[in-house]
């Protein structure tokens, strides 16, 4: 989308996305363990982290959201003793992922992993952060878990398709979903450049019957099928080339 058009169209956004900000309700966090231990085997030390969508936020119980069932799944898919960790919180935009986990190193919580998964991009576009910004606090991200965390891959997850979120009115929700295009296009451009980096290739159809209430968040169904493509993407395409 031309720059031209957005700024013709920029009065209307914003009035939009201010009522829209008012109007959708504030879902929280969902309760349940934030880490475990799953499977037999090797054991693979997994980090999950990032936004509301890391968080599980649109269920009501972290059962039914993206942590733990990816950690189950993987668990059967690898072969192998997955000991997970969630470190997320609702709002978050990529930088301010990054800020989160130094805060929980400084507190002196243990972040050390083999693979990380990674879970941002729609408050980096809800605050219109250009995608070069992005992608440079993402390679920060990736350069930190390593160095910080022992992270051997980070596993990015693509933006959702915006364009199909039914708690958005138009002309916004087709913007936004032009500006997640170009943020994932970018991010998975730059992930070419590294071998310890991947992007998980899922494409995922979003309507009222598989998102949360508020027409914004995943519900149960989109939480699972998400876990699936990212443990089958960690399975055969990561776990095989660790180093232990």
């Amino acid at each position: 989308m031309s720059l031209t058009a957005k700024l013709m169209l920029s009065p209307v956004l914003v009035a939009q996305a201010l009522r829209t900000r008012a109007r959708l309700p504030r879902l929280p966090e969902p309760a349940g363990e934030r880490e475990g231990t799953v499977g037999q085997g090797m054991t693979m030390r997994l980090l999950i982290t990032g936004d509301s969508s890391a968080a599980g936020v649109g269920v009501g119980h972290q059962q039914h959201a993206l942590a733990p069932r990816l950690a189950y799944t993987l668990a059967t898919a690898a072969a192998a003793r997955v000991s997970w960790q969630l470190r997320a919180r609702s709002g978050l935009s990529t930088a301010q992922t990054l800020a989160l986990l130094l805060h929980a190193k400084q507190a002196a919580h243990t972040l050390e992993a083999d693979v990380a998964v990674v879970v941002t991009g729609v408050n980096d576009v809800v605050d219109q952060i250009p995608s070069r910004r992005a992608v440079a606090a993402r390679e920060a991200l990736a350069n930190w878990l390593r160095n910080g965390c022992g992270v051997q891959h980070v596993v990015f997850a693509p933006l959702p398709p915006i364009h199909q979120f039914p708690g958005l009115p138009q002309p916004l929700r087709w913007v936004a979903g032009h500006d997640a295009a170009r943020h994932n296009a970018a991010l998975c451009s730059w992930a070419t450049t590294r071998n310890d980096v991947s992007c998980v290739a899922m494409v995922v159809p979003l309507n009222r019957g598989v998102m949360a209430c508020d027409g914004f968040h995943p519900g149960e169904p989109v939480y699972r099928y998400c876990a699936n493509a990212i443990a089958l993407h960690i399975a055969q395409r990561v776990w095989p080339l660790l180093h232990f």
